[in-house]
């Protein structure tokens, strides 16, 4: 592989690592780009990044309406005098969500003043207009973790109320923007091949623009903790709680199944909505004693609370890769999956897999696992090794920079 260095710019329009896959990926690809010897920049809204101190970071500005300290404030009139900002306020006001479009069109301008001569710009899946014009330039590849497209239509499906489709419809159509600036980009990088397949049917892209660049686990963060010993019966998800596509509810349905014949505890990395369907749901089972939320935690608590899990099981309908599953496998725990989108790609043969929506399937895997703890033991030990062998943060910045030297053969090409 060509090693010279690359002066590379990745972009992320919100990319907070501790609740999101974006800024998880931002984070860790970053830090990897680095340690090849590349030399990056990283351009992002709100909020902090969390980036190491040796990665310059060009903080893009924003009326930054989804700050829960400040949720949909109301932005003054000299905010508002500013074009883009009264976009971004009559967007969200329309129950819109703006925010990769703005983010395009700053970005584009930023740059215009700190070009510094980038090789390279990665879109962090923001896929603005902004994005195409900074390509017409610089040679521009994006990253696409899963389609919204699959977001969309679970959540449309997850409603029954004509003006609650609508909604969701209005929210998501920032689509069409999307579908358009990837369809300008010679090559597009994703994070398994089953992403690949969706997002080329829903965005009409040829396979052959792909390229699967498999995501990393962060494996001095996400470790064993053999001196801690695991609790019979405790079942850990990391989840949000009112999120279609994260499929918690039937879990909760399985917990829910198990609880009326022996104890079981389910603890949850995240946040309950109060009022919300699976807060609802849990009342509605009488699991409440049986199912606990974490809120968020301390990423050492994290990682110990993966220590005394019996077993981790993610439920999700769909997921374009599944940092959660490789994450839990990292720290030995046993892992059962749905099959829902790219799960399988990453679990391979190290877990139990059901399928997706499916809570009878789900209460029989994890009581496989808590009656079996020979079984569980072997499941912990191969997910450990199959990310150590193919999921690291160094293979997926080496595959990345390959991409890129594709895309700036491209650029010099057209």
């Amino acid at each position: 592989m060509n090693t010279d260095t690359l002066k590379i710019c990745l972009m992320s329009y919100r990319s907070n690592p501790h609740s999101g896959g974006q800024g998880v990926y931002l984070k860790n690809l970053s830090r990897a780009l680095k340690d090849l010897g590349h030399d990056v920049t990283v351009v992002t809204g709100p909020p902090d990044p969390r980036l190491d101190e040796d990665i310059p970071v060009l903080r893009v500005p924003c009326l930054d309406l989804y700050n829960p300290e400040a949720l949909f404030r109301v932005p003054t009139l000299s905010e508002l005098s500013r074009p883009v900002n009264l976009i971004e306020w009559l967007g969200i006001s329309t129950t819109g969500f703006p925010e990769p479009f703005t983010f395009g069109l700053r970005a584009y301008r930023l740059l215009a003043y700190h070009h510094n001569g980038y090789d390279i710009v990665h879109d962090n899946q923001s896929l603005s207009y902004g994005v195409w014009a900074i390509g017409r330039k610089i040679p521009t590849v994006a990253t696409i973790h899963h389609p919204v497209t699959v977001d969309r239509d679970l959540a449309m499906r997850s409603v029954s109320a004509l003006w609650k489709k609508i909604k969701h419809l209005r929210w998501h159509s920032f689509i069409r923007m999307q579908k358009m600036v990837a369809r300008t980009l010679t090559r597009i990088i994703t994070v398994s091949d089953n992403a690949r397949r969706d997002i080329s049917r829903d965005f009409l892209i040829p396979e052959d623009r792909f390229r699967v660049v498999s995501n990393g686990i962060d494996l001095k963060r996400f470790h064993p903790m053999p001196e801690i010993p695991r609790q019979k019966n405790r079942i850990i998800a990391t989840n949000s709680s009112d999120t279609p596509l994260k499929g918690l509810r039937y879990l909760i349905q399985a917990v829910g199944r198990i609880a009326a014949h022996r104890p079981v505890q389910l603890q949850i990395v995240g946040e309950c909505t109060k009022g919300g369907g699976v807060d609802r749901l849990i009342r509605s089972l009488g699991i409440g004693p049986a199912v606990r939320f974490t809120g968020r935690i301390s990423h050492s608590d994290f990682v110990r609370e993966y220590a005394k899990a019996s077993v981790a099981v993610v439920p999700s309908v769909y997921e374009g890769f599944g940092l959660p599953v490789g994450e839990a496998m990292a720290c030995g725990v046993p892992v059962i999956s749905t099959t829902g989108g790219a799960l399988p790609e990453v679990v391979g043969d190290a877990g139990i897999l059901v399928p997706p929506a499916d809570s009878e399937a789900l209460a029989h895997a994890i009581l496989s696992i808590i009656d079996h703890p020979e079984r569980a033991a072997k499941l912990g030990r191969a997910g450990r090794e199959r990310v150590q062998q193919r999921f690291t943060w160094r293979q997926a910045a080496e595959n990345t920079v390959a991409v890129y030297r594709e895309v700036i053969g491209d650029h010099h090409r057209f």
